[in-house]
């Protein structure tokens, strides 16, 4: 089966394995290093994904690689919750790497799991630390927090929550504040006019709300909240005892430019929920926080069957060293800076149809027709015609693409990236126009 076309492996997959698993871009993966993708035919492409901000260290590191070989040739690939160095070394340099006022975390496999367990922490510490039955959450309209009953019901999507059969009525939601409609200068009228809104439908903060949770973006757009927001957000929860904890999912790990999206805010949450670029590949998520929380389960309360496995702690070690290092460093901060001001070119060039947002090595670029709606028809056009070019990026099902290259790309690379983008883009707007 190695030698399958891309149509036949296709079909066989479509025999064999869930539908919901489908509709990805019409690329079938042969191999991928650094930067490139290569496909079955040899094509190379550009990654400007890092697999859903996965690889952020790049495909194949080779520092990864090594991990990986290190744990195989050790004889001891999993072992349960008991005791393993790997395990030991990997959550000391974790919440080392952190920062303050991290003090322990816990390990799972999947965004999703990270999520559930920060609600489940936070209902424990409304319950137990508040010592009141606080089992109230808030998230916003809009975010994605996991697939799994518990995290579903925290995300801002409630016409695909049919499958669940009820709303949890301990889970409230705000409104996002988007910068179309919300700037800096309104941010904390917009959050303390949110606050209102729930109090007029009952909702007691003091007595009722034990934790917000907030992606640190809203996905699809790379949409940040002001960060007057955020500073209200924060000071409105201490004075309640309402724990803040941030998804950063997608946005940890330097995505952003900072070692975490938080960062950004100038503020330090409760909790922290990570995955994604924290092990280069391998599934591993996690919650960080403080030991007074992570505390509140008891032993076996809180626990899974291949959380802190050797293979994936050594991995996570192995990211976080490479990321430790100064040449590393060195070279986001000049792939940030060509990243944005390559952006703000094309921002400029196409500015009838385009708008641009993000932080860092994660940018969306938001198309509209040319009387201001939504254009998802022309966003599928352009993708498709990236595929061609030689530039993966991901497609969103909206009005907008999500870019966001390894943190380590190479210059070449990352520059031609962008030419690639930039010419798809006047490509097709020249072809809607004929």
């Amino acid at each position: 089966m190695d030698n399958l076309k891309y149509t036949e492996a296709q079909n066989l997959l479509s025999q064999f394995e869930a539908r919901s698993m489908h509709g990805q871009l019409p690329i079938y993966w042969k191999s991928a290093k650094g930067g490139i993708v290569k496909d079955h035919n040899n094509k190379k492409y550009i990654d400007f994904t890092s697999t859903i901000f996965v690889t952020n260290i790049g495909h194949s590191n080779r520092y990864i690689k090594n991990a990986i070989r290190s744990v195989l040739n050790s004889n001891l690939i999993h072992s349960y919750t008991y005791l393993n160095k790997y395990r030991v070394n990997y959550l000391k340099e974790l919440v080392e790497f952190c920062g303050d006022p991290f003090e322990k975390a816990y390990l799972a496999s999947s965004g999703t799991e990270a999520t559930e367990t920060a609600l489940k922490l936070i209902r424990m510490y409304g319950l137990k630390v508040a010592k009141k039955n606080k089992p109230g959450i808030i998230s916003f309209k809009g975010n994605y927090h996991g697939r799994t009953m518990g995290s579903f019901m925290m995300s801002g999507f409630p016409d695909s929550k049919w499958w669940i059969g009820y709303e949890d009525p301990n889970i409230h939601f705000m409104d996002f504040p988007y910068p179309w409609e919300v700037n800096e200068k309104k941010g904390k009228d917009f959050f303390n006019k949110q606050i209102s809104k729930l109090e007029a439908q009952g909702v007691n903060f003091k007595k009722d709300i034990s934790g917000i949770m907030l992606e640190t973006f809203q996905g699809w757009g790379a949409l940040f909240y002001p960060k007057s927001f955020i500073e209200e957000l924060t000071v409105f929860c201490k004075k309640n005892e309402i724990l803040v904890c941030f998804d950063e999912m997608q946005a940890g790990f330097y995505r952003t430019g900072m070692k975490f999206g938080f960062e950004h805010y100038g503020i330090k949450p409760d909790i922290i929920c990570i995955g994604k670029g924290m092990s280069s590949g391998l599934p591993l998520s996690g919650v960080v926080s403080t030991q007074q929380v992570l505390d509140l389960p008891s032993q076996g309360e809180l626990s899974s069957t291949n959380s802190a496995n050797p293979l994936v702690c050594s991995v996570g070690l192995a990211t976080i060293r490479y990321m430790n290092k100064r040449s590393f460093i060195t070279r986001l901060r000049s792939n940030c800076e060509i990243f944005k001001e390559k952006l703000d070119e094309i921002k400029e060039e196409f500015s009838d149809q385009i708008d641009i947002s993000g932080n860092g090595m994660i940018m969306a670029i938001i198309f509209k027709s040319l009387d201001g709606n939504p254009d998802i028809e022309l966003t599928n056009k352009i993708v498709d015609r990236l595929i061609y070019n030689g530039l993966i990026v991901v497609k969103t099902g909206r009005e907008s693409i999500k870019l966001g290259p390894p943190l380590n790309i190479k210059k070449n690379h990352l520059i031609k990236g962008l030419d690639i983008l930039k010419k798809s883009i006047k490509e097709e707007l020249s072809d809607t126009v004929q």
